[in-house]
């Protein structure tokens, strides 16, 4: 099931919010990048894949959990030890989320809770 559990546009640079256009096509670019995540977890035993795809000057990193669950970040080419780092912060929250006994797991996550330390984390790492 390759469907969003959460999503979120955060922009680090300050500007306004992204159209609908580049909001698709972000959306685009990380779901067609999919099948190279899954090439990817066959050759490695860690769970940051590191950058998975390059596209106009983007690059899209993924993380990939024990329970197949992958978060990806298409970026602008931030550091990896930056991104590994912001990674390792969001699994811990979607750890603490799934053993909530109110999340049914594999569900469209729709914590506020969850969305704010999520974007924290975001504003600390990948300002």
């Amino acid at each position: 099931k390759n469907e969003p559990l959460f999503e979120a546009e955060i922009d680090t640079t300050g500007a306004s919010a992204g159209n609908d256009l580049s909001t698709r096509q972000n959306y685009f670019v990380l779901h067609s990048s999919l099948d190279l995540v899954e090439k990817s977890s066959w050759t490695t035993n860690n769970m940051y894949l590191r950058v998975v795809d390059k596209v106009n000057h983007q690059q899209v990193s993924t993380f990939l959990t024990a329970g197949n669950v992958k978060f990806m970040l298409l970026h602008g080419g931030k550091g990896e030890e930056v991104v590994k780092n912001f990674f390792n912060e969001v699994y811990g929250y979607f750890v603490k989320l799934s053993m909530n006994p109110f999340y049914k797991y594999d569900t469209p996550i729709a914590s506020k809770a969850f969305d704010a330390r999520v974007r924290a984390a975001a504003r600390a790492y990948l300002s």
